[in-house]
């Protein structure tokens, strides 16, 4: 995104805008990993924020349209199974995280990462300084706010996925390596949305190749040793 800025020799320097950032879907099996950065305003605090991981669907619901409306701005970011499969899964969530900074409406000063990793910020079309705060995201700032907003949108674009795939159980589980999901990896194997460098996905993918029959131990895949029945 190129951004066009008129400067002169006696230009104040900017408020300082911290844009705070998290993802959601770094686990699952299946679908994108998304990124939210966001840029609260200091004089509106939101009462409630947190670890999307601790608060209750209702709560992230609650306060997602809080944070969309009160907020400066607001980005959503994300990575695609093949550039998951492609960069490794730490490579497509700063890629993601990047392209939410690119989406900002504000031009921050600062950035604040939830997590050991900050993606580059290089090459974004503006000067920002930027750190990673391990368990960041439960501190209840703006990168709490982005772990919300990052875990509704990722939540609803499964849900939309269950729609077309309604054989995996996206809609329960959002992707995750649950015992529901490797059932149903077992029995009808991978779909376009699984990550195929993930190791459940990987066996799966084999298993189909080789006509063999899979079951879950231990939340795992294993070969059963009876070959599947074809379809």
């Amino acid at each position: 995104m190129k951004r066009s800025m008129t400067r002169t020799k006696l230009s104040k320097p900017r408020a300082t805008l911290v844009a705070g950032v998290d993802e959601a879907g770094r686990g699952p099996l299946a679908g994108p990993v998304v990124a939210a950065a966001v840029i609260l305003r200091k004089s509106d605090p939101i009462a409630g924020l947190n670890d999307s991981k601790l608060l209750s669907v209702d709560e992230r619901n609650r306060l997602e349209p809080q944070i969309r409306s009160r907020a400066l701005a607001c980005a959503i970011g994300w990575a695609d199974v093949e550039e998951i499969d492609t960069l490794n899964i730490l490579g497509a969530t700063l890629l993601a995280m990047r392209r939410a900074l690119l989406g900002l409406s504000l031009v921050p000063t600062h950035v604040q990462v939830d997590g050991d990793h900050c993606p580059s910020l290089s090459g974004l079309g503006f000067a920002v300084t930027g750190e990673a705060i391990v368990r960041g995201d439960g501190q209840g700032g703006a990168i709490s706010a982005a772990s919300i907003l990052a875990k509704t949108f990722r939540d609803r674009l499964m849900h939309r996925f269950d729609e077309i795939y309604p054989q995996y159980g996206f809609r329960s589980h959002v992707g995750y390596a649950t015992p529901e999901h490797l059932r149903a990896l077992a029995a009808v194997g991978p779909c376009p949305l699984h990550r195929s460098s993930f190791e459940p996905v990987r066996c799966a993918t084999e298993a189909v190749r080789r006509g063999e029959s899979l079951v879950v131990v231990d939340r795992r895949l294993v070969a059963s040793g009876t070959p599947s029945r074809s379809p």
